[in-house]
């Protein structure tokens, strides 16, 4: 029998934030991430998903925040190349505010808190690469901040990792663990933007 999360113990809200509180925060969504060695398993889906919700973002006027992450030439993360760029499904519009990250965390030497302090923002909804990653460290990093977040789990993915204690960890698996650790207590986890209210 699964054991009663943390949030549940210490009581913290079960309901996901609603679009006219929140930001959406779009993590990394570049084309890193559909071509070459970062593809990732469930990336266009998830990439179809962030769209929709982005769509239903701009429509009510609210703050919508792209990240990129950026490594330099020669890797799958050189923003000043087409691999780097943010996909063109989400990419973003004139106003939207878009920061570039050196780290796992958006929030780690970036001015993406003093954005959302300047906009008043307290809820967060998370989207984009990788769910153990940059997703799972923007999600810590901003609970530990103050900030409510809900990830949506079908705008996530990620890929099949060696298990360093032998075998392999399947993407749908390492996805699903990765949500799961974050839903014990940093974050509300929904299924899908659909689960998202207006």
């Amino acid at each position: 029998m699964a054991s009663p999360t943390l949030r549940q113990i210490t009581g913290m809200t079960p309901n996901p934030s609603a679009i006219s509180d929140s930001a959406l925060v779009l993590i990394d969504c570049q084309q890193t991430y559909r071509e070459g060695v970062m593809q990732l398993t469930g990336v266009e889906p998830a990439l179809k998903e962030a769209a929709d919700l982005l769509a239903r973002f701009r429509a009510a006027g609210r703050p919508v925040i792209h990240i990129m992450h950026e490594a330099g030439a020669g890797t799958p993360y050189d923003t000043s190349a087409p691999i780097g760029q943010i996909a063109d499904v989400v990419a973003p519009q004139a106003g939207e505010v878009v920061i570039t990250k050196n780290y796992p965390s958006s929030f780690e030497k970036t001015d993406l808190k003093q954005e959302l302090d300047k906009l008043g923002i307290k809820n967060l909804i998370l989207t984009g690469f990788m769910t153990h990653v940059c997703v799972n460290s923007t999600a810590r990093a901003a609970f530990n901040l103050g900030y409510a977040n809900t990830v949506v789990a079908n705008a996530t993915a990620t890929r099949t990792l060696a298990n360093p204690t032998g075998g392999e960890i399947p993407a749908d698996v390492l996805h699903n663990a990765s949500l799961t650790a974050l839903s014990d207590i940093f974050a509300v986890v929904v299924p899908s933007g659909k689960d998202i209210p207006n």
